[in-house]
């Protein structure tokens, strides 16, 4: 005599438990940024037409287009991060060393910025994250379910 089949559903598995606190909060970061960013973009003109790439500014339609990638960005960390998914070793590494860039540049080449003393803190700062991202191989590597 054969047992019947479990009914009911299954219990959904602690995706905490394989993801360190730090890629937890970097998740939520992400989803934070999103949270304001669309918002902001279609909604409020003074930041809707202003997108900072490599740190300089483009104004107007060029802003307006690319507002989007920035969203999809934000919104493929927040997943990758929350999965664990392999492709984020090394391009959220990457990511961060390209805005700790963009930073800099952004500070002295913008009417906006204050200058490369700030803008170099907060690259050195952008740069710790990337540097503990690219040394978290094993993370995003690791075996999967």
């Amino acid at each position: 005599m054969s047992e019947a089949p479990e009914s009911g559903p299954r219990p959904i598995p602690d995706a905490t438990v394989a993801r360190p606190w730090w890629i937890t909060g970097l998740c939520a970061f992400c989803l934070l940024l999103l949270a304001v960013s669309i918002p902001r973009d279609l909604f409020f003109p003074a930041y809707r037409d202003v997108e900072v790439w490599l740190g300089f500014e483009l104004a107007g339609w060029p802003a307006r287009l690319t507002a989007p990638l920035h969203w999809a960005i934000f919104a493929a960390g927040a997943w990758g991060f929350w999965k664990l998914r392999p492709w984020m070793w090394p391009w959220a590494s990457v990511y961060v060393f390209y805005v700790a860039i963009s930073h800099l540049v952004w500070s002295e080449a913008s009417a906006n910025g204050r200058g490369w003393p700030i803008g170099l803190a907060q690259a050195l700062g952008l740069s710790f994250v990337a540097v503990v991202l690219w040394r978290a191989r094993a993370v995003f590597q690791g075996p999967r379910e």
